[in-house]
């Protein structure tokens, strides 16, 4: 049976391994395709064949005054970013509905900044609640501190979801950033939640973490009933501070499936780096996480949509937009390398 999302804002699903078989795991001591074989199990137990494409909006760049080492946007990064305020409530509701013709199943509104002010919170209510009327499409927001008063404005407008990133283990987060803690992100976990905001909450992976950090948030994700759980690969850009660890794309697979067989009923989302650090595995990696970013996200490039899509095609699963399986998906067709229009150019030697 496969769980339709809008019956609930949490997981519920227990785990189905321990922090020691997650371990050995991301040890190697489990072959490959043997772990992959067991998570996609839980994978097509939930979510069937179905993509989920979430497409970013950066609706407000840079002038942020915390010191996250693995932002381009931190105080003094000097990335060379273009900064810009808020955007106004036409801008964002143009790229909300350029974001549905490109099959975005969610639309993902992103702020820098500490937190959202009142009149932001405001201004942010009245965007969520026109894309829900006229669009019909979820929205989810990561906007940054929240406490519970602006949690439940958010929640009348009809959010959807709100993100906010773990990003790392307890442990381990003053290596990261020092302008907020940990449990300044619980705490605004614990405020969207009990504005029965369904939390949307990952981590970054290859920020010179233990596999222990990497165990420890998965767990603690599965403690907070965490519905939708984008897994980032770390990207080393100018402006970050933090040293970066090697990353292989075996390895990538690896931390996917714990995480999935951590969360078994959680949206498991390909995030940040999958273009890079998963390489020629991103196909494999869909039989993991049942969601993905495109078009690129925050300040870095990613894949095009149209290459997101043949991605997709080639794994024998279809996008799942708002209103479900667009109609017409069976006839997609990606560029066949091999049509004889392609010809003169496949040729290693010409005359």
């Amino acid at each position: 049976m496969i769980a339709l999302e809008s019956q609930t804002t949490t997981s519920s699903a227990p785990s189905l391994i321990t922090p020691e078989e997650a371990l050995s795991f991301l040890e190697g001591k489990e072959p490959l395709l043997s772990l992959v074989s067991r998570a996609s199990e839980e994978r097509f137990r939930y979510f069937g064949n179905r993509v989920r494409i979430h497409i970013l909006d950066n609706i407000k760049n840079g002038y942020c005054p915390e010191d996250c080492g693995y932002c381009a946007q931190r105080k003094g990064g000097g990335s060379g970013i273009q900064e810009y305020s808020l955007k106004s409530e036409e801008q964002i509701w143009e790229d909300a509905k350029l974001a549905k013709a490109n099959g975005a199943y969610r639309f993902c509104m992103v702020t820098s900044g500490r937190g959202p002010t009142d009149k932001a919170v405001d201004t942010l209510a009245k965007t969520i609640s026109r894309i829900n009327s006229e669009l019909g499409m979820k929205v989810c927001l990561s906007a940054g501190i929240l406490d519970a008063k602006k949690a439940q404005v958010l929640k009348d407008a009809g959010l959807d979801r709100y993100n906010h990133n773990l990003n790392t283990s307890e442990s381990n987060y003053n290596e990261i950033c020092s302008t907020h803690t940990f449990k300044d992100r619980l705490t605004t976990l614990e405020a969207a939640s009990q504005a029965n905001i369904g939390l949307c909450s990952g981590l970054i992976v290859g920020m010179g973490e233990q596999n222990s950090d990497l165990i420890q948030v998965a767990f603690e994700l599965k403690r907070l009933g965490v519905i939708s759980i984008p897994v980032n690969f770390f990207i080393p850009i100018k402006g970050h501070v933090i040293q970066s660890s090697s990353l292989t794309p075996e390895y990538c697979i690896r931390v996917l499936s714990v995480f999935r067989l951590v969360n078994p009923d959680s949206e498991i989302r390909i995030g940040a780096g999958r273009e890079g650090h998963l390489g020629h595995l991103q196909s494999m990696a869909l039989y993991v996480a049942n969601s993905l970013f495109a078009d690129g996200y925050l300040n870095v490039k990613g894949s095009e949509i149209s290459q997101t899509m043949g991605l997709i095609k080639d794994c024998s699963m279809v996008p799942e937009f708002t209103e479900g399986i667009p109609q017409g998906w069976e006839n997609f067709e990606k560029e066949f390398l091999y049509e004889e229009k392609n010809f003169p150019e496949l040729y290693k030697f010409k005359k």
